[in-house]
């Protein structure tokens, strides 16, 4: 497995990555694995299970979706899988709207924000 559109790779949490949610939720959805490096080995985690609580209650609070988290173990390591649907509506963190071009987030402002949801107020 490696990176692409929908497949984000990151070594460790941070709440900086709820841009990466969002931009998966504003695009084709996709999965953000936690403990994994960009080359695709397992790095592990050792706050998995706080993460497990912590990261689904931070969707819903910045960002208003639901994602499904799920512990996986490989090799005695664990490491997280965030999965995120697409969304039928546009979705901001922290009042800026994110998309995924390939494998780049991108933000999306002015005009192009307004082409992509024209049936919106934004």
């Amino acid at each position: 497995m490696k990176e692409s559109q929908r497949i984000e790779f990151k070594v460790s949490w941070r709440d900086e990555y709820l841009k990466h949610l969002c931009a998966f939720a504003n695009t084709q959805g996709g999965s953000l694995f936690i403990g994994v490096a960009d080359d695709g080995s397992v790095a592990g985690l050792k706050e998995s299970r706080k993460l497990l609580e912590d990261i689904p209650n931070k969707a819903i609070n910045y960002l208003g979706i639901i994602v499904d988290v799920h512990l996986i173990e490989k090799d005695g390591k664990e490491y997280l899988e965030i999965i995120v649907l697409q969304s039928s509506v546009p979705i901001a963190f922290k009042g800026v709207y994110y998309v995924k071009s390939g494998s780049t987030k991108q933000e999306l402002k002015g005009a192009e924000l307004h082409l992509r949801y024209p049936e919106t107020d934004i």
